[in-house]
């Protein structure tokens, strides 16, 4: 998308209301307690849901929100699992629980945080990095053995989601270009040309390479058997709402002005990201805006950036793999 086209959307336009029916699902939403998940999370109970899992980093807090869901839907079935994506410990022990679970239908991976300021280490890579990536990616790849059994137990296609951002069509992405070729050092490598405001876009395009790296190797797995791949996987996109996402940046006052003048409520952007998980197959790989599916960025759909994507992937299974021996069977 275009920023002139980015620019009347979000000033002219509003994504529809949801419509898909999750009657009989188990649905899984990460960062569900405030902002855009809690949103969604609305969403999602009013299509009907049988079982909403909402994974947060603090349980109280994620009661908290529970409490505020169940005052308008007494009937929802509502259960808080503890999740920490700054601690791969903590992604493991929540994917080991979900697979006590009957069945799983969709995943909406929204939880990531936003560092404008201060580069820092969590685990391994730069705290957004992290977050927004790596941890995200070995949950769904953990997570993957509890949907294809849901797929054939039910005959559904699994669904999931991770929240995606215009942005990513925006950064220059200059690790790619790393003298060793090594992406992952390069971003965390604190050097004089990192650029900490542009970074979690950067993480957005990061899960739109890999995304589209992992459906082309599912697409071909093993573990697909005599049976076509089911499960889907795709990028929405909510727009620029006003959330705490930002705030480290919230002092600036040409931020807050912008902010009023161009953000959408999370509400609106909300219903992109449950629009997301409602799609099918013809959704699969693909990015999503305005609960439509658009293009990516030149970039991305260039010779360049699906070299780039297959070594960034390269990369990110030898990170999994040593976070959890074993794990690229999965896939």
């Amino acid at each position: 998308m275009l920023i002139p086209e980015f620019i009347y959307h979000q000033l002219l336009t509003t994504p529809p209301l949801p419509k898909s029916s999750f009657a009989g699902e188990t649905i899984i939403l990460t960062g569900g307690n405030r902002g855009l998940g809690f949103e969604a999370a609305k969403h999602i109970i009013r299509l009907g849901v049988s079982k909403l899992i909402i994974a947060v980093r603090s349980v109280t807090a994620g009661e908290e929100a529970r409490t505020k869901l169940l005052k308008d839907n007494a009937n929802a079935h509502i259960e808080i699992w503890e999740l920490d994506l700054g601690k791969y410990e903590s992604v493991k022990a929540f994917a080991q629980r979900a697979q006590t679970l009957s069945r799983l239908d969709a995943v909406l991976n929204n939880a990531a945080i936003a560092k404008y300021n201060a580069f820092e280490i969590t685990e391994d890579n730069e705290t957004n990095v992290t977050i927004n990536f790596v941890s995200t990616f070995l949950l769904i790849v953990l997570l993957l053995p509890k949907l294809r059994e849901s797929a054939e137990k039910f005959n559904i296609n699994p669904r999931v989601s991770i929240v995606g951002s215009e942005g990513m069509n925006w950064v220059a992405f200059t690790e790619r270009k790393s003298k060793d070729g090594e992406i992952f050092k390069s971003l965390n490598t604190n050097s004089k040309t990192t650029n900490m405001q542009d970074r979690y876009f950067l993480t957005k395009l990061l899960v739109m390479l890999c995304v589209r790296e992992l459906v082309t190797r599912m697409e071909n797995s093993r573990n697909n058997g005599s049976t076509v791949q089911r499960i889907i996987i795709n990028v929405p996109a909510p727009g620029y709402c006003a959330t705490d996402l930002a705030h480290e940046l919230k002092g600036s006052v040409a931020v807050r002005i912008f902010e009023k003048v161009m953000a959408r409520a999370p509400e609106p952007g909300s219903r992109c990201l449950v629009d997301g998980i409602g799609r099918g197959k013809e959704s699969h790989g693909q990015y999503l805006s305005e609960s439509k599916i658009k293009p990516t960025g030149k970039f991305i759909r260039s010779e360049e950036g699906k070299e780039v994507g297959g070594r960034l992937w390269d990369e990110l299974v030898v990170k999994l793999e040593n976070i959890q021996p074993g794990i690229s069977t999965n896939i």
